[in-house]
């Protein structure tokens, strides 16, 4: 199984954010020891380190990307991707791009808190507390 991974399930974890943190911390683990394919879109790096930039530092950027990088697939953004997002009946351009990369990349699921944000998506979404039930 293939999902992809969306930027609130890993800022869970690496931002200790409960109540999610233990859900969102076992679909890591599985990812890790290769029970699931865990793909992130290459869209949630810049994110992630937008919204932790006042805790981090150079040094702990490159640590997480490095953790990133050994537990998940990065899935790159292409050209088409922009404009196939742009056609999808979402309400936000990121959670489209997310949608499209997961499409490309074949996923089973989007892994995220936020299902709503994915109705209309051509993969479905899914809580990571529900990925957990479904394994």
């Amino acid at each position: 199984m293939k999902v992809l991974i969306d930027t609130n399930v890993l800022l869970d974890v690496l931002c200790g954010r409960e109540p999610h943190l233990a859900a969102s911390s076992k679909v890591w683990k599985l990812c890790e020891v290769g029970k699931i394919g865990g793909v992130i879109s290459a869209l949630s790096v810049p994110n992630i380190v937008y919204i932790m930039r006042k805790e981090l530092d150079a040094e702990k950027v490159k640590e997480i990307l490095e953790k990133l990088s050994l537990i998940f697939g990065i899935a790159d953004l292409k050209a088409d991707d922009l404009k196939r997002a742009a056609l999808l009946p979402l309400g936000d351009f990121e959670d489209a791009l997310q949608s499209i990369c997961a499409k490309r990349i074949k996923a089973n699921y989007i892994v995220t808190r936020n299902i709503k944000d994915f109705n209309g998506s051509p993969v479905p979404a899914i809580k990571p507390e529900e990925l957990l039930e479904r394994l």
